[in-house]
C-alpha cells in the first residue's frame, strides 16, 4: 500500500490473502491487463470511519474479484480496475476538495462514491461541474436525485423506504391483534443529517396513510453518544414503535442505552445494526431489534461474478477474516455491486470515453447478487426493495416484507 500525506492508497497494491490467489492461463491474462483507474474520497477516519472501511473493503473485493474473471473486456482489450482513495475524514468540505484534486490532479474520469450521503451531496457538484460518471453505494438521501444531476448513479434504494416498512410492519401487527392501524403511537430520533432526516421523512407520510400519531420526534445529539433525554421521553409517552437513524455511531448508542433503561417499546427499528454490529457489542440488549437492510445473504439474487447472496458473503469473508463473526454489512455489497456496474457498463459502452460510459450507466438493467439495479432518469435504483431483518437470539432474520420473509416476526419485543 502506498501511503501518501492525505492517506491515499491504490487498491491494486492490497494484498487479500490467499483466497484471491489464482494460477495458470487466468492469472496471466489479468496481469497482461491495462489499467482503469477510478477515485475515491471516502471516510477512513472521523464519525463515519467505520462504514466507510466497510465500502472500501466492499470496492477492492469486487475489483479482486472482476480481476480473477478476465478483468473489463472492451473489444479485444482487456482492463483491470485500480483505484485512487484519499479519507475525507467525514467531512464534506474536504471530499469536495479531495474530489477537484482526484480529477484535476490525479486524472480520474471516473469515480466511486463516499460513504453517506452528506459526503454524497458535497462531492456530486463537483463530479456534476467536471462531467465525470460517479456510481455511488453509500449515498440514499432522496433529496441527491432531485437536483437533475445527470452523472450521477445510486446502485441503493433511497432513504425514505428504509423504514418506512416498519410502519407497514406495525399497521398489519395492528390489525392481527383487532386494532386498527390509527391507534398506533410512533416515536422517531433521527441525526440531523440529509439521510436520516430523509428517512424521518418516509416514516412520518407513511404514519400519515394510516392516521398514526407521531408522540416523539426529535433530533438526536450532534455528537451521537448520548439519546438517554429521548429515551426518558419514550418511557413516559409509551409509544408502540420506535425508529431511530445515526449510522453506526447512532445505533450503537441507541441499542445501547434501550438496553441500559429498560425500553419495552414493542417494535424497535434501527439503521445500521449490522455496521454497529450490535450483536457482538451488546449481545442479548439487541435481541428482537429491527434492522432495515439493503441486502442480505439470504436473499435468491446472484450473478456470474459473485455468485449468489451467500456465496458473496462466504468468499468475502474468506478474503476479510476480521469478518468471520459477524453479518458482512450491506454497505460492503452495495459497493461491490457499484464496481460491478462499472464492469458492465464499460464493456456496453465499448470505449473508455466518459460521455459514452454515461449513457451506458444510465441504460442499466442489470441483475447482480445484490439485487436488481435499473436507474431512473434521476440515477436512483428503481428497481431493488428494502427489507427488514430482525435480530433473534443473535442472529439476522429477515422478517418483512413477506415475500422476502425467512422467519417469522417476534412482538412485542420485551426488554433483555
Amino acid at each position: 500500500m502506498k501511503l501518501r500525506k492525505v492517506l491515499a492508497c491504490r487498491a491494486g497494491a492490497l494484498a487479500l490473502g490467499t483466497a484471491f490467489l489464482v494460477a495458470g492461463t487466468i492469472g496471466a491474462q489479468a496481469e497482461e491487463c491495462e489499467t482503469i483507474t477510478l477515485g475515491s474520497a471516502i471516510s477512513l477516519t472521523g464519525k463515519y470511519a467505520t462504514n466507510g472501511v466497510h465500502a472500501k473493503n466492499g470496492y477492492d473485493f469486487a475489483i479482486q474479484k472482476i480481476k480473477e474473471d478476465g478483468g473489463v473486456q472492451i473489444g479485444e482489450k482487456c482492463y483491470n480496475f485500480d483505484v485512487i482513495y484519499y479519507d475525507d475524514e467525514s467531512k464534506g468540505d474536504r471530499g469536495a476538495t479531495l474530489a477537484e484534486r482526484l480529477i484535476n490532479q490525479d486524472g480520474v474520469q471516473y469515480m466511486l462514491g463516499p460513504y453517506s450521503s452528506g459526503l454524497t451531496k458535497a462531492i456530486a457538484p463537483v463530479t456534476e461541474k467536471y462531467q465525470i460518471p460517479m456510481v455511488e453505494a453509500e449515498g440514499a438521501s432522496r433529496s441527491l436525485f432531485n437536483k437533475g444531476y445527470k452523472y450521477l448513479f445510486a446502485v441503493l434504494s433511497t432513504s425514505e423506504q428504509y423504514l418506512a416498512s416498519a410502519i407497514t410492519l406495525a399497521a398489519q401487527v395492528a390489525e392481527q391483534n383487532g386494532k386498527s392501524p390509527s391507534d398506533v403511537k410512533v416515536a422517531v430520533a433521527v441525526e440531523n443529517d440529509p439521510f436520516s432526516l430523509d428517512i424521518r421523512a418516509g416514516v412520518l407520510e407513511d404514519a400519515a396513510k394510516y392516521d398514526m400519531k407521531i408522540v416523539v420526534d426529535e433530533k438526536l445529539p450532534r455528537d451521537l453518544s448520548d439519546m438517554s433525554a429521548i429515551l426518558t421521553k419514550v418511557k413516559l409517552v409509551k409509544p408502540d414503535v420506535l425508529i431511530v437513524s445515526g449510522h453506526s455511531k447512532g445505533a450503537a448508542t441507541a441499542v445501547r442505552q434501550i438496553g441500559e433503561q429498560n425500553i419495552a417499546v414493542p417494535l424497535i427499528a434501527v439503521t445500521h445494526c449490522e455496521a454497529a454490529d450490535v450483536t457482538g457489542n451488546f449481545g442479548k440488549a439487541a435481541n428482537d431489534i429491527l434492522c432495515s437492510t439493503q441486502w442480505a445473504e439470504t436473499l435468491s439474487y446472484e450473478d456470474p461474478i459473485f455468485g449468489s447472496a451467500a456465496n458473496y458473503e462466504t468468499e468475502f469473508k474468506a478474503a476479510y477474516p476480521e469478518y468471520k463473526d459477524k453479518k458482512v454489512p450491506y454497505q460492503t455489497a452495495q459497493a461491490s455491486a457499484a464496481v460491478y456496474v462499472f464492469k458492465d457498463a464499460f464493456e456496453r459502452a465499448g470505449s473508455l470515453d466518459k460521455e459514452t460510459l454515461r449513457d451506458a450507466i444510465a441504460e442499466t438493467e442489470l441483475m447482480t447478487f445484490y439485487g436488481p439495479i435499473k436507474f431512473s432518469e434521476n440515477g436512483n435504483n428503481i428497481a431493488k426493495p428494502m427489507v427488514l431483518r430482525q435480530i433473534q437470539d443473535g442472529e439476522y432474520n429477515v422478517v418483512a416484507p413477506a415475500e422476502f420473509a425467512s422467519h417469522k416476526l417476534n412482538w412485542p419485543r420485551t426488554p433483555q
